[in-house]
């Protein structure tokens, strides 16, 4: 298992005023109207380079926003992954990161030999694997998923091939977890985990729920607290209805359909209050889309320092000399095409 620390939740543009923040804005979007670039940001982002992106979302509405992007380049401001997923879908584009070094612990749990040496022990099975893998692990993958749609794959897995068939699923353990507590049926699952989201344990959702007892719950489904509080729901000690497992997309809809009713409860001094266990820089689009609710971190110290990597001067050195590039290997790349497809088509 890999051990990747986590980094305190940095200042934003540490070292750049706000008059030079606003000016790095305009050129960044100046420079990607010229140079006919889109920007992809995920919601792990910091502030300032969600702020400046085209489009912001999780995986699967990223990879989305990838295949239908019209632009010459894609700059992608997330983890290599995610740079590679959009290569794989857009071979004929150019895939820009604007660090080479933003990696993915979960992606890193998994490599091709070893999915390849899994597979040879279930030769029957099919196999599932998060988004948040390699392309090379991609390519030996009959079907993709995200935590948006983890469970609605695996379903049609089931409902396409027999109620009996063998999954091999990874590499996160606790969205493995989920899944087959979600569909009652076992699966073979991997041994991994996003160190991020597996160190908000159950004892941060005791702590946060006897300070906000009347919050909601936004729970990620790779979180290591995910499968505590699904047995407190089983049990009766947490409401159903106050617990949400959701994708960081799930998490947007929430607070934009809960806006509305938020803002009628602020006016009567009842602010609405969530608690959101997942990564810290979900909050800032969770609060820019519902600001009459108060979102309250599990963790407050969850956040990935590969994540935030990507930054304004970083972004705005990838649009002005073409850095970096991204490019699968075609062999590669026509291989993971397929499970990527699939997953973007079962929604």
């Amino acid at each position: 298992m890999i051990d990747l620390p986590m980094s305190p939740l940095a200042a934003p543009s540490a070292g750049l005023s706000p008059d030079e923040i606003d000016a790095m804005k305009k050129e960044i979007r100046a420079l990607a109207a010229e140079r006919d670039a889109v920007i992809l940001a995920h919601n792990y982002q910091v502030p300032e380079v969600q702020d400046v992106a085209d489009y912001t979302g999780d995986s699967l509405g990223l990879s989305r926003q990838a295949a239908a992007a019209e632009q010459e380049r894609i700059v992608f401001c997330g983890v290599h992954f995610m740079a590679e997923t959009a290569s794989v879908l857009c071979p004929s584009k150019t895939v820009l990161i604007p660090d080479l070094d933003a990696g993915c612990s979960l992606a890193e749990s998994i490599d091709a030999e070893q999915l390849r040496a899994w597979k040879q022990e279930h030769p029957d099975a099919v196999v599932v694997m998060y988004v948040n893998t390699s392309a090379e692990v991609k390519a030996l993958t009959d079907y993709c998923c995200t935590s948006a749609n983890a469970v609605q794959v695996v379903r049609h897995i089931y409902e396409k091939r027999g109620p009996d068939t063998e999954i091999l699923f990874g590499p996160d353990m606790w969205l493995g977890a989920y899944v087959e507590k979600e569909l009652g049926k076992p699966m073979h699952v991997w041994d991994g985990e996003c160190h991020v989201h597996a160190s908000i344990r159950p004892s941060d959702i005791e702590a946060t729920r006897a300070a906000h007892p009347g919050a909601d719950f936004l729970i990620h489904p790779e979180c290591g607290c995910t499968t505590s509080v699904m047995e407190y729901v089983a049990a009766g000690d947490v409401k159903a209805e106050d617990v949400k497992m959701l994708s960081t997309g799930g998490m947007l809809r929430y607070a934009k359909d809960a806006e509305p009713d938020a803002a009628r409860e602020a006016a009567h001094g009842h602010p609405r209050q969530a608690v959101v266990a997942t990564e810290v820089g979900m909050l800032y689009p969770l609060q820019m889309a519902a600001p009459d609710v108060e979102f309250v971190p599990a963790n407050p110290e969850a956040s990935c320092q590969f994540m935030k990597m990507i930054t304004l001067p970083k972004l705005l050195a990838s649009l002005r000399e073409n850095k970096f590039e991204v490019k699968v290997p075609q062999e590669i790349a026509d291989a993971a095409r397929v499970p990527i497809e699939r997953m973007v088509a079962i929604g």
